[in-house]
């Protein structure tokens, strides 16, 4: 299914507490994406996922930690298929091919650092 992906570029508001979960919302037939933190060593967002959707396969020159904050969710990394239920993490290796597909609807918080590498 094709997904329509919105990335909001205003910040969480600082100092103020929020229930993450709440933070982005379910859309029909779409991915939606909210940038929780964004700077030039990197960022933090959170995403939703519709059942049914799924993100084009693609890389990251840097380490990307994902953890599931509602439903579960199916990542393929490097052609290896790995379901990943609520409360479950996993650091994507830096240049590896992966890809999200939303068996159910789901929501996840995205953390990469640009930090460290030499390439």
């Amino acid at each position: 299914m094709k997904s329509n992906t919105d990335n909001y570029e205003i910040e969480i508001e600082k100092g103020k507490s929020h229930i993450i979960v709440e933070i982005i919302q379910y859309v029909p037939n779409a991915v939606l994406s909210k940038t929780i933190i964004k700077k030039t060593t990197g960022n933090i967002t959170a995403s939703s996922f519709d059942a049914g959707e799924e993100l084009e396969e693609k890389h990251s020159p840097f380490d990307t930690y994902v953890q599931i904050i509602d439903g579960s969710a199916e990542l393929i990394i490097d052609k290896k298929v790995v379901t990943l239920k609520l409360g479950e993490g996993i650091i994507i290796p830096a240049h590896a091919r992966h890809k999200f597909n939303a068996n159910e609807q789901f929501k996840m918080i995205c953390t990469t650092i640009k930090s460290g590498y030499e390439d």
